[in-house]
């Protein structure tokens, strides 16, 4: 999948590529004497696969992904009934950092996979069987960009001119023949829901609902503070309140460490992230058991802030040759600026043991609530 990016999933293409890649295959562990014994070449090669393959550690199920995935699965198929039918939309609302996309773009490939599978890649008509269409917003998406975005994912010809309204004839045509089953809106929050435009927008996809045989799924940041699942807009008009009234809205929470059971989740998920580092020197606890409090504070409980500091710190320590990760390889690397920024109190209070992300009766063994996607 060299090259993948949110770009690449606006089209149709990448899109296949990214539900048919076979699972990554992870490198073997190699000693520091095996790998001081390699080739430069073969040592080059060595390097390379392992940087890629740090740099592509997850999805991890994680529960927070579980239970996503659950209520989508709810939620999708329940939409399976006639077109006459109004299908319910789904707001995953979250702050940055928590998974909402690698979370949503996984039970995606999900889906695809099963539609596939169940009905084949062709539709009985003959066209190319596409079982999900993703969109992606910008700052100043409107009406007529949002049509023709849509188009654009199936490579359609006529996306060089027309009308909204006929952008949006073209897309329903293209998803009815190609059996689109789920419609996912990235980046919600770009869009001004109060603004004429946002307004517009939302009315679209009330038509949307109506009319395209799919699922809205939207993602973005703060989407109940916008109106997305108003009654009212802000001058008393019920314009958005149809959308609030089918929208399911569906959040993403960080770690914690304020129960038992949430300092048993915050290990498992260590543990499971352990068992992918490809580094001379990793071992069972060198995350869950050293670095928990570290590891804790660094990323502040955020799924992305974490997987970025361990994505970071593999490279360095295969690059350095410290083949391990521990609180000197770490202090080195630098992190997101949220999670820079919002450990300072976090350190405090592990350092004081005012909390801690360890139970006393935890000991080392196998990951149970964090595993591969």
């Amino acid at each position: 999948m060299t090259g993948l990016d949110n770009l690449t999933l606006a089209r149709k293409e990448g899109w296949r590529r990214f539900v048919e890649a076979p699972a990554r295959i992870q490198p073997e562990t190699l000693s520091r004497e095996q790998i001081r014994r390699l080739d430069d070449r073969s040592r080059a090669d060595y390097d390379r696969r392992r940087r890629e393959w740090h740099a592509n550690l997850g999805p991890l199920r994680t529960p927070q992904l579980a239970e996503l995935h659950e209520d989508l699965w709810d939620i999708v198929d329940s939409n399976a009934h006639d077109g006459d039918k109004a299908k319910g939309a789904v707001a995953i609302d979250a702050f940055p950092g928590l998974g909402k996309t690698t979370s949503v773009l996984a039970f995606a490939k999900q889906f695809h996979l099963r539609e596939v599978a169940e009905h084949g890649p062709r539709t009985l008509d003959g066209h190319e069987r596409w079982p999900v269409c993703r969109v992606g917003l910008t700052g100043n998406t409107g009406l007529k960009d949002f049509n023709r975005a849509m188009l654009e994912f199936f490579a359609h010809p006529g996306t060089g001119r027309g009308t909204a309204s006929q952008y949006a004839t073209r897309a329903l045509d293209c998803m009815i023949s190609c059996h689109v089953r789920m419609l996912i809106v990235d980046d919600l929050h770009f869009l001004r829901w109060r603004a004429s435009t946002g307004v517009e927008i939302s009315n679209h996809f009330k038509y949307i609902a109506n009319e395209y045989p799919v699922t809205l799924v939207f993602a973005g940041v703060g989407l109940a503070q916008r109106g997305l699942l108003d009654e009212v807009d802000a001058v008393g008009d019920p314009v958005l309140a149809q959308s609030g009234r089918r929208t399911t809205r569906l959040g993403m929470q960080p770690f914690l460490i304020d129960t038992a059971e949430h300092r048993r989740q915050w290990r498992a998920v260590l543990l499971a992230i352990e068992q992918r580092l490809v580094l001379a020197e990793a071992r069972p606890g060198m995350l869950a058991d050293d670095l928990s409090d570290y590891l804790f504070a660094r990323s502040t409980g955020h799924i992305g802030s974490l997987m970025t500091l361990i994505n970071r710190g593999c490279q360095r320590a295969a690059r350095t040759g410290a083949e391990r990760l521990d609180q000197t390889v770490l202090d080195g690397v630098k992190n997101d600026a949220a999670a820079e920024n919002a450990r300072r109190e976090l350190d405090a209070a592990l350092t004081a043991r005012r909390i801690t992300s360890h139970n006393t009766s935890t000991t080392t063994r196998s990951p149970a609530a964090a595993t591969a996607s």
